[in-house]
């Protein structure tokens, strides 16, 4: 597969295509040298800021560092020791990293960020617990001959990724799917019921989420609404560059007021995942489990940060009855 490697400079920000004014506080960083937390987690590039902001909101800054998806190649968790682990990118690349922190008895990892559930249920180790929901639709750009009453079905969609369609209104098709180890990747192909082996030669890779990306009139690839909210109003990096969200089987992304349309055809709960082991943890319960926990309860100047970062809310947030491996 190509990947492709250019990003445009100069993105315009759209603000107005929601209808959601730019706001100030964002957190899209790693904590800051030598804040060492009492929780740390890594994995998905979907829910990095959302968890970042949580981090926070919620007791002074002290309890969860959430370490973002891209960066430095390695990070460090603890006071001592835990130097030099290697920065997981995507939810797959996060969960193996806390599967093996948990192997090795490292202690440098406590919870992994997903944006899919469990692949395998059949083994309890690790437990995933939804707290927001997201939706995956279809972004272009918005001055492509592809931005033109943008509604593509499933079944085109499917065709789009193994290339057997290859063009659309009169635009030659450049799809772009992102990294492997991304959760979004994994939920995108399920919901097209494309497999891996079965992405076809014209289809390229590159860094979820990332509208800079599409530099081409034909560029098509999957977007987290979620992200694509806080990007445009400026609560998280806005890197949607000149990229439009379409429908998807006649399903609109957005609410009539710029919110994520929690029933979006392919609408999906985001997760962190903790050892099972360490469910019953004071710190690893009180932080995520229950309709009541931190993080479903972090608010910052009286807002939802969960909302606040273009997600929805879920009746099920902090349960901890999904169990399953990788």
């Amino acid at each position: 597969m190509n990947v492709k490697s250019r990003v445009r400079i100069g993105a315009v920000v759209g603000a107005a295509v929601l209808g959601v004014g730019a706001m100030a506080g964002s957190a899209v960083a790693d904590p800051a040298a030598g804040d060492f937390r009492v929780l740390a987690g890594v994995g998905s590039d979907t829910t990095q800021d959302v968890m970042n902001g949580i981090g926070n909101a919620v007791d002074g800054g002290a309890t969860i560092a959430s370490y973002n998806a891209t960066g430095s190649a390695t990070i460090k968790t603890r006071t001592t020791g835990c130097d030099d682990i290697n920065r997981p990118d995507g939810s797959s690349a996060g969960i193996d990293a806390l599967r093996n922190d948990v192997d090795t008895l490292a202690g440098c990892l406590d919870f992994a960020r997903s944006s899919r559930g469990p692949a395998d249920t059949t083994t309890q180790d690790l437990t995933w617990i939804p707290f927001a929901k997201d939706a995956v639709s279809i972004a272009v750009r918005d001055d492509s001959a592809l931005n033109n009453n943008l509604d593509l079905t499933t079944a085109q969609l499917h065709d789009i990724y193994t290339c057997d369609l290859t063009t659309l209104n009169g635009v030659t098709l450049t799809p772009l799917i992102p990294q492997v180890n991304s959760g979004t990747r994994t939920f995108f192909l399920g919901k097209i019921g494309v497999a891996e082996a079965q992405l076809g030669p014209c289809v390229g890779t590159m860094q979820e989420h990332n509208g800079e990306a599409l530099d081409s009139a034909g560029d098509i690839a999957p977007y987290s609404v979620a992200q694509y909210i806080a990007q445009v109003s400026g609560v998280s990096f806005d890197r949607h560059g000149v990229t439009v969200l379409g429908k998807v089987d006649g399903s609109e992304p957005f609410t009539t007021d710029g919110k994520l349309n929690t029933s979006f055809v392919y609408s999906r709960d985001v997760y962190n995942v903790v050892p099972t082991s360490k469910v019953s943890d004071p710190v690893i319960d009180a932080t995520f489990t229950g309709d009541d926990s931190k993080v479903c309860t972090a608010t910052d100047a009286g807002q939802s940060v969960i909302e606040k970062y273009g997600f929805g809310t879920i009746s099920t947030c902090g349960d901890t009855t999904l169990k399953g491996e990788r």
